[in-house]
């Protein structure tokens, strides 16, 4: 869980860009807002759902939940259920849209990766590194976020740019939680150890739990959970647990500077958002099965209140 810090009070719609802080501005009912503001030199679509008793007086937490490949920020929203999650914890949580046009959706320009199928970036492509590492801060000028808790997660093309973040933005970002997509780029230039929880199922069939895939997916899950660990700076053996009988937990602890990284494998989950709402069977012929074995909204929630920016 997210600390709840809320007063009463409803919700705000978008103040004007002048506002010194977003604690300031006045609230009025709850409601998910769609945000079109010119971000690193590109207008930018963000889908923002301020929590029930959000009032604007107290900073709370702020989660940026990123869509996968080729999915909208409404598919996002849908797929993760994360609203309500962010109503009973008391935070904001945001749902940044991509810009890179594949199909109906969009995706990430993540540095040094080709696109799905081995396509290269587009030329004049959006730099989303540095969309995403100011976004936080033009939302803590309209909204009463909290700096020192700012989160990242993100199913697929997502969580690889949650992970990009980690490396890129780790004094933004307190922590990161990618779905079925965590890598460790390289180069990783990070200047703090990031804690990192992962999930990903081991039946997917997009990006396999085992590595071997699309051009952007060559090493296993667990290597990359190994990779995070050194890149943390973690100095013992990783214990491994079950909080399911069909989930291992593999944790690195005794890391720099009170960094943590844990991986959740899920066994017969395929490529979906773990505990999240149930696919139509068209869906998950194509993505593999889901299962109800463990949460990822109130598992990683629990992990990012205990892992504030120092």
């Amino acid at each position: 869980m997210l600390g709840a810090c809320g007063v009463a009070g409803g919700l705000a719609s978008a103040a004007t860009s002048g506002a010194p802080t977003g604690c300031a501005i006045r609230v009025t009912a709850p409601s998910t807002i769609t945000l079109t503001p010119t971000i690193a030199g590109r207008r930018r679509t963000i889908l923002l759902h301020l929590p029930e008793g959000y009032a604007a007086a107290t900073k709370v937490p702020l989660v940026l939940n990123l869509p996968g490949s080729g999915e909208t920020a409404r598919q996002q929203e849908l797929l993760t259920d994360m609203n309500a999650t962010a109503d009973a914890d008391h935070f904001i949580v945001a749902y940044p849209q991509a810009l890179i046009a594949d199909g109906a959706g969009y995706d990430w320009n993540i540095p040094g990766v080709p696109l799905i199928g081995g396509k290269p970036v587009p030329a004049g492509a959006a730099n989303d590194v540095a969309f995403l590492t100011d976004l936080p801060g033009y939302l803590e000028a309209h909204y009463c976020t909290d700096p020192a808790r700012v989160y990242a997660t993100g199913i697929s093309g997502g969580g690889r740019m949650a992970s990009q973040l980690a490396c890129d933005a780790s004094t933004i970002y307190a922590a990161v939680a990618p779905v079925d997509g965590l890598r460790r780029p390289t180069p990783c230039p990070n200047t703090r150890p990031v804690p990192v929880i992962a999930f990903h199922g081991t039946a997917d069939p997009v990006d396999a739990f085992n590595g071997h895939g699309q051009p952007y997916w060559t090493y296993s899950v667990p290597q990359a959970e190994t990779y995070w660990a050194n890149q943390d700076r973690c100095t013992t053996k990783p214990t491994v647990s079950h909080p399911d009988p069909t989930v291992t937990l593999t944790t690195y602890t005794d890391c720099h500077a009170g960094a943590i990284v844990e991986l959740y494998a899920i066994a017969g989950e395929g490529h979906e958002w773990p505990g999240g709402p149930k696919l139509p069977a068209v869906l998950t012929a194509f993505l593999g099965p889901q299962t109800t074995a463990i949460s990822a909204n109130t598992t990683m929630g629990a992990f990012f209140n205990t892992h504030p920016l120092p």
